[in-house]
């Protein structure tokens, strides 16, 4: 059955160490694909705000 897990992080590193961690539970057999996203946007400030998101789609063991 193959499954989905997303991760959304607004630092590209936490995003990075999320995915990490879960990889490291799965076998390179399991991961099916990785997609990857960024989006930028600004506040009512002017502030760039980041969005960094992963969608994993893995084949339950």
């Amino acid at each position: 059955m193959l499954k989905v897990a997303l991760f959304d992080e607004e630092h590209e590193k936490d995003l990075e160490e999320g995915l990490n961690i879960f990889l490291a539970d799965l076998s390179e057999g399991q991961v099916q694909d990785i997609k990857y996203s960024v989006a930028v946007t600004t506040d009512d400030e002017g502030d760039q705000l980041y969005c960094f998101s992963a969608l994993i789609i893995y084949r339950e063991s």
